[in-house]
């Protein structure tokens, strides 16, 4: 009993990082829960995923925050750390040649639902435009199917920074062109 009671005094900060790793599925179990009753049927699964993976990183960091903190870490150091990431953020989010951008970006498209899989939209650039069916939405870039089949590879940061029309129904294919008359002699 002395031996426990030695432990527990001489090595507390080891068995309060070991409670709260225990402690992460149980928090990590429980907020899934509340991001369930929250998104119940908002959301399609794919994008649930990836809301319980971004709700999983940002848990493990606080918690690990707090370690630090418990471990002896000053707090000055952890806002260096944390104003160097906001202004890292700032940069992903203004700085539109910047891969950080894609990814900001992804969250920007995450957070509004108003695109998505197997939605059709037209992203207007100026006089030009792209219609495709949203078939995948990753971190990087969003791919669209347009009614040739063929498919385009489009950045989310553009996408977000764009105007996008989500159409009501699948576009008509367009007509082939009438081929150019040539003048002269008929044969």
């Amino acid at each position: 009993m002395s031996y426990l009671t030695t432990l527990l005094t001489e090595q507390y900060r080891l068995v309060i990082t070991v409670f709260v790793l225990l402690l992460f599925p149980i928090i990590f179990k429980y907020s899934q829960r509340v991001l369930e009753r929250v998104t119940q049927g908002k959301i399609d699964a794919h994008r649930q995923l990836r809301a319980e993976l971004l709700l999983k990183i940002i848990t493990a960091i606080v918690l690990i925050c707090l370690l630090l903190v418990f471990w002896g870490i000053e707090l000055r150091g952890l806002l260096v750390l944390g104003s160097s990431l906001f202004a890292m953020l700032g940069v992903a989010l203004f700085a539109g040649w910047s891969l950080l951008s894609n990814l900001t970006s992804f969250l920007l498209m995450f957070i509004q639902n108003y695109c998505r899989v197997g939605n059709w939209v037209r992203i207007v650039e100026g006089a030009n435009y792209i219609e495709g069916c949203i078939i995948e939405m990753g971190l990087m870039n969003v791919v669209l199917k347009n009614v040739d089949g063929h498919r385009v590879i489009y950045p989310n940061n553009l996408f977000v920074t764009r105007p996008v029309l989500v159409l009501c129904e699948e576009p008509s294919k367009p007509k082939a062109p009438a081929p150019k008359r040539v003048l002269g002699p008929k044969k």
